[in-house]
């Protein structure tokens, strides 16, 4: 008698890697956030050149310019670590916990004695996301 392994299907649902909800609900939100910012940078890029057109306003209409192109640059970099936490890549967590460290830091530094509701937000989604490392490739 010969003995054959069962017949497993490495695609099962079972075996597929799980997204933990809160990674998701975390990227939904920045993606969210993104999509904001995006249509804020074309609309407020859009708004400059139409002041600077007919309102001859040329220094303004450059600020409002340049302050349209930033926001549209922070909304794309958001939007693809919104997408990296999506699909749990590496990078996306690192990012995230980079910038999480700093606006912690931040909070912290000027210590006015209070701990405010933003402060424990980020320090909790900090602790959440090194207690899910191990969902990221």
């Amino acid at each position: 008698m010969s003995y054959s392994p069962p017949n497993v299907n490495p695609y099962a649902p079972s075996m597929m890697p799980t997204r933990p909800f809160g990674v998701a609900l975390l990227a939904v939100l920045i993606g969210i956030y993104a999509v904001l910012l995006i249509i804020a940078g074309v609309v407020v890029a859009a708004l400059s050149g139409v002041i600077t057109f007919y309102a001859s306003l040329g220094f303004l209409g450059l600020v409002g310019l340049a302050l349209g192109i930033v926001l549209l640059v922070m909304g794309l970099i958001l939007l693809g670590v919104a997408l990296g936490l999506w699909h749990q890549r590496l990078w996306a967590l690192i990012l995230c916990l980079i910038v999480l460290a700093i606006f912690i830091y931040s909070a912290v530094v000027p210590w006015t004695g209070v701990i405010t509701f933003w402060l424990i937000v980020e320090v909790i989604l900090f602790v959440y996301l090194i207690a899910v490392h191990r969902h990221f490739l």
